[in-house]
């Protein structure tokens, strides 16, 4: 059995909808579902504001890259469409991190490297995350609300008015 922490962004289109059909396309498998957030856009490109959530789904049988090809799975569901990086998107989904039976999952290749290197530097996806994981720890960084603390929570708005799960 493995456990994967998945974050979740949409810019385009009916935001809410694209995060729901990941959440719809982990169905079976969810651990937690955090709340939604609006957050402004990062890396240069001008675009709308993103909803951002995190995700913890377990199954057996799935490993790392199981989770990766069902998150691509889902975006392909989503119509993304890769034009510029960190441009804007329907529907993102980032394998964070996953923990085996032995404990965390690391890789250095480039098309999966767990954990995530990007997730110690944003807090769109460690406050989501640390909601519905108040220990939660990045392997290889330490605690979330650690990391968290040390960059803030500027840019974050939590939308309590948009549910992704009942």
């Amino acid at each position: 059995m493995t456990e994967a922490v998945l974050s979740l962004g949409s810019n385009l289109g009916d935001r809410l909808a694209y995060l729901r059909l990941a959440v719809a396309g982990f169905a079976g498998e969810l651990v937690a579902v955090s709340p939604v957030y609006e957050t402004a856009p990062w890396g240069g490109v001008e675009q709308p504001d993103f909803l951002n959530a995190v995700l913890v789904a377990s199954a057996d049988g799935r490993d790392e890259w199981g989770w990766l090809r069902l998150g691509q799975e889902l975006e392909a569901r989503a119509e993304r469409v890769r034009e510029v990086r960190w441009g804007p998107r329907t529907l993102d989904v980032d394998v964070v991190a996953v923990r085996g039976p032995d404990g965390p999952v690391c890789s250095r290749d480039p098309k999966l490297l767990l954990p995530h290197p990007g997730a110690a530097t944003r807090n769109t996806v460690l406050r989501p995350w640390l909601d519905i994981e108040p220990d939660a720890s990045l392997p290889g960084y330490g605690s979330v609300a650690s990391l968290l603390a040390g960059l803030g929570e500027d840019g974050l708005r939590r939308r309590d008015d948009l549910r992704l799960a009942p």
